[in-house]
């Protein structure tokens, strides 16, 4: 299959290195239909061309890339976005506009790659920038990368000095956050069992006796999906008995 990409960015050279990068995907076969300077000029594009994903830069004179994204949820037939920028710190606004990607540079052709696959998985009606979401995501970054976690995966979320656990059935992931502001955020979906824990509610599954070496003899609840167990503190410990019984 043939990815049809629209090369946004003021810097001509960047433009060039894109392309050439481009050139060498092959899983999927990515085709350059087009480059513009500009915003204006990526829109004029747009209006008489298919495209399945526009490579966008943020930082341009006049309108950014993130300004560009909400022009183009007006269009028909929208395409997919993947932001590449020298700033990492837009990577959570660019991920609430409904990128599909988010790439820093100097951006490497396995990366590049990773994200045309990406678009190329999704119906081709559902590539488009999205008017709306009503998914609660969280916005993980590591090793490099930016990544879309849906928040109905997560199991528990546990305070670990000044980052967030997030784990699910799969894997951990490290989040840069507080606690609280996580649990004023979603207070249907976790309950708080630990001064450092919250857990989603619908993963509670039992609560049993349970010894730790820091906190001594309690309770700790069994979760669905992974086999720990988490330790339950007295404060919190009738408000997990009414979510159990309940």
């Amino acid at each position: 299959m043939t990815v049809n990409v629209l090369v946004v960015d003021d810097e001509s050279l960047a433009r060039t290195r894109l392309c050439s990068l481009l050139s060498d995907c092959t899983q999927p076969d990515a085709h350059v239909v087009g480059q513009a300077g500009n915003a204006v000029q990526a829109v004029e594009f747009l209006q008489h061309h298919e495209v399945d994903v526009v490579l966008l830069d943020i930082h341009m004179p006049g309108m950014d890339g993130l300004s560009l994204v909400q022009t183009l949820r007006t269009l028909p037939n929208p395409p997919a976005v993947v932001f590449i920028t020298a700033y990492a710190e837009h990577a959570v606004q660019a991920f609430e506009l409904e990128a599909a990607d988010y790439l820093t540079k100097p951006v490497r052709l396995e990366r590049l790659q990773t994200a045309l696959q990406k678009i190329e998985r999704l119906p081709k009606v559902n590539r488009g920038v999205a008017l709306d979401s009503s998914e609660e995501v969280l916005v993980i970054q590591e090793r490099g990368r930016t990544e879309r976690l849906p928040v109905k995966q997560v199991i528990y979320l546990k305070a670990e000095l000044k980052y967030v656990t997030v784990r699910t059935a799969q894997r951990s992931y490290i989040l840069e956050g507080a606690l609280a502001e996580l649990e004023s955020r979603y207070p249907s979906r976790f309950i708080r069992i630990h001064r450092n824990a919250l857990v989603a509610r619908r993963s509670v599954r039992a609560l049993k006796k349970h010894q730790d070496p820091e906190e001594g003899d309690g309770w700790a609840v069994r979760l669905d999906g992974i086999d720990e167990v988490l330790f339950v503190s007295r404060r919190q410990l009738a408000g997990v008995r009414a979510l159990i019984s309940g």
